[in-house]
């Protein structure tokens, strides 16, 4: 019993004393449960919406004030029929309502951006509950960038993504912890060799891992998966160079934090797949998610990333559509980058 006992003390100083671990074992199921408790919601509110008509009527005045008041829309007002195509590709609009007026019959179109079939299906459902209380007409639907509202087609940016995360920071930073376990890192620091020199040689292997797996990974969804293919690949490729770069980057960074293989699993766990996952806006839209988590989802390269990926693989925007994403993730690359120079440096 004796020994028993020992045993159950001598492991639990080696719990206490591990403080990362501990703190993230403590506070992983309150994250976990403030986010499944806020961040998941299938259902989609703020369905931003234009209204296009050729003429004022009773009818139209209705419909635009059921917008205004109703919760599940954000009215963003009258446009014009030439309008609507460039405030979806911009990301100003989810919907767009046209009113034709023609005698007797008012025929009403709705014109959706389907990148993302979840807030399509929605807002199509929302604007025909508005309308058929208001009309009993036809209702059009016109779907544009996914007509087959394919769910496929949403997920490829998400899994690329959260597939990178995966690969270039996670198996970064247990590698580079591994090499602190064993030494070899403290033998690197002590020779000649130029710090820059040392993160580039750890780099430069999972780029390349991550190249071959982009190339797999956008040949299956041009091919077995049916995206449309354009000149935008050549932009899909670049900005997803930037991504690796990116997430290699976040590895060193997660190196620097922890001591052993262990922690760097369970960092790289809440750091990544968590918030990938929950607050990139793979699975759940961002704009669904209350204030305070929006602004968190912020700091998360994958938001970006995948928002880029929707644009051009779905949309296919030209590059000068997705360069704010671009220079978001670029700054952070230059940040990441700069900070863990310094830390070798000071190392040195």
């Amino acid at each position: 019993m004796n020994i028993l006992g020992s045993l159950i003390k001598k492991e639990a100083i080696h719990i206490v004393r591990d403080r990362r671990t501990m703190m993230i074992t403590l506070f992983m199921p309150l994250v976990l449960l403030l986010l499944f408790g806020f961040a998941i919601s299938t259902e989609v509110n703020d369905v931003r919406v234009a209204l296009v008509t050729d003429r004022h009527t009773d009818a139209s005045r209705e419909i635009a004030q059921a917008f205004a008041v109703n919760s599940y829309f954000t009215f963003t007002g009258l446009a014009s029929e030439e309008d609507i195509t460039p405030l979806l590709k911009q990301g100003k609009i989810d919907a767009a309502l046209v009113l034709r007026h023609d005698g007797i019959r008012t025929p009403y179109q709705i014109v959706v951006d389907a990148s993302n079939p979840t807030v399509a299906q929605a807002a199509v459902a929302y604007i025909s509950g508005v309308i058929k209380k208001n009309s009993s007409d036809i209702i059009i639907t016109r779907t544009l960038y996914n007509p087959q509202m394919k769910s496929s087609y949403n997920f490829v940016p998400g899994t690329l993504g959260m597939i990178f995360i995966l690969i270039c920071a996670i198996m970064t930073s247990v590698s580079i912890v591994r090499e602190k376990e064993t030494g070899t890192m403290d033998l690197l620091l002590v020779s000649p060799v130029k710090p820059i020199s040392i993160i580039i040689g750890k780099l430069i292997p999972y780029f390349i891992l991550s190249c071959v797996i982009l190339a797999i990974m956008l040949t299956m969804a041009y091919t077995v998966l049916g995206l449309p293919v354009s000149d935008t690949i050549i932009s899909v490729i670049g900005v997803s160079l930037l991504y690796i770069v990116l997430s290699l980057s976040i590895g060193l960074l997660v190196s620097s934090i922890v001591s052993n293989q262990v922690s760097a699993l369970i960092v790289s766990a809440m750091l990544f797949m968590v918030p990938v996952i929950m607050l990139s806006g793979m699975i759940f839209p961002v704009d669904n998610m209350p204030v305070v988590l929006q602004g968190i989802s912020c700091i998360i390269p994958a938001r970006w990333y995948i928002a880029a990926m929707r644009k051009l693989m779905i949309q296919q925007i030209e590059f000068s559509g997705v360069l704010k994403e671009v220079i978001i993730m670029a700054g952070m690359t230059v940040l990441l980058l700069a900070v863990q120079l310094g830390k070798f440096n000071a190392k040195k």
